[in-house]
């Protein structure tokens, strides 16, 4: 990334710092995309044409309804540096850079150079979009184009300028923490809980997914909540989508819950090896716990369809395409969280291989 020898050091060091969060969230990213441009790759290019059709029906709508249509879309585009600000600036890099006596003016130069560089991506796809509307050219774009063209533009610049805000609140002193209270004195009685087992899990597996700057729990919590929804759109066959698209969704939900949850207590493992062996006792229990709960959520999603699927039809649940589904579904679970040693294109191999045949499987539920 080369700069110009006439910006300043702090701009050039906070354009750095966001050019490196950056390269390392797309390396992080590597093996989900990979699987989701295979399986979704000419929808996306759908969406990608998409994505500057606002600012076109905005021109043919009345200004409230316009206005909330293309605020809406600004809120959207400025999503991805809402949900990076931590990887943006980390908490103690965001402490050091308070630190620093530099004048406001600078300090806001320097959140609306890096918010520029999130924003030049989605630019070039607006860009893009714009391009391929205008070459189709329907009958009602002509009239509006030129309108459309300047709304666009401008939902591009008020999501430039909502993103610096975003990345200078970052950037703000938090507020002082209440006073502790005096700690009570008492005896302190070693022990060793009952369930001393599912204690540690808690203590060292989920509450570490929850605090701090940690995601992995929110990002869980989406995964599961996309794939009961999904699973449930198919069951109940929502009209006006195809049900092979839904059981496709229903399924890479499931898979992709159980992928990123697995990888991320691996991860964990990994951080918590040096101390597991250091201990005076044998931690396999508790690693094969945590690795076996990361199986609960698909679980739980496969377990509530059945149900389902009996409340609504007891005899669709008795085909035999139900029950293939089912084994299908905990096989590939089972082998996600039992083959730690596949290499990452094994893994994504796998992946995809589970998800496209459960919707083959899948596709023949209703027929």
């Amino acid at each position: 990334m080369r700069l110009s020898r006439r910006t300043h050091p702090y701009i050039a060091l906070r354009l750095r710092l966001a050019h490196h969060a950056l390269l390392q969230f797309a390396a992080s990213l590597t093996s989900s995309m990979e699987i989701v441009f295979f399986l979704a790759g000419p929808v996306l290019l759908g969406l990608l044409s998409v994505i500057a059709l606002p600012g076109f029906l905005a021109m043919r709508l009345p200004w409230p309804a316009a206005l909330g249509l293309l605020g809406a879309q600004a809120l959207l585009t400025c999503l991805p540096a809402w949900l990076l600000r931590k990887r943006l600036l980390p908490a103690n890099t965001a402490a050091w850079l308070r630190q620093l006596p530099l004048p406001p003016r600078l300090r806001w130069q320097a959140d609306v150079a890096v918010a520029g560089l999130l924003m030049l991506p989605l630019g070039i796809a607006y860009a893009v979009s714009t391009s391929i509307w205008l070459l189709q050219s329907p009958t009602w774009l002509r009239p509006v184009a030129v309108g459309g063209m300047a709304a666009t533009a401008g939902v591009w610049l008020l999501a430039w300028i909502l993103t610096s805000c975003i990345i200078a609140l970052r950037l703000r002193a938090p507020r002082p923490a209440q006073r502790a209270r005096a700690p009570t004195m008492h005896t302190y009685v070693p022990r060793l809980p009952r369930w001393h087992t599912l204690f540690l899990w808690r203590q060292l597996f989920w509450l570490p997914f929850w605090r701090n700057e940690n995601v992995i729990g929110i990002q869980q919590s989406v995964l599961l909540a996309s794939a009961g929804a999904g699973m449930l759109a198919w069951l109940l066959r929502v009209p006006l989508v195809p049900a092979p698209l839904l059981g496709l969704l229903a399924s890479a939900s499931l898979i992709l819950l159980t992928d990123r949850g697995d990888k991320a207590v691996r991860e964990q493992i990994a951080v918590l090896r040096p101390s597991l062996n250091a201990w005076p006792l044998s931690s396999r229990g508790l690693i094969r716990l945590a690795c076996a709960f990361s199986l609960l959520p698909a679980g739980a999603v496969l377990l509530g369809a059945g149900v389902l699927l009996y409340c609504l039809d007891p005899a669709v649940l008795l085909q035999r395409v139900s029950s293939v589904y089912a084994i299908t579904a905990s096989t590939a679970l089972l082998a996600i969280v039992g083959l730690p040693r596949l290499t990452a294109r094994g893994r994504v191999a796998l992946v995809v291989f589970s998800i496209l045949a459960l919707s083959a499987i899948g596709s023949e539920l209703w027929n």
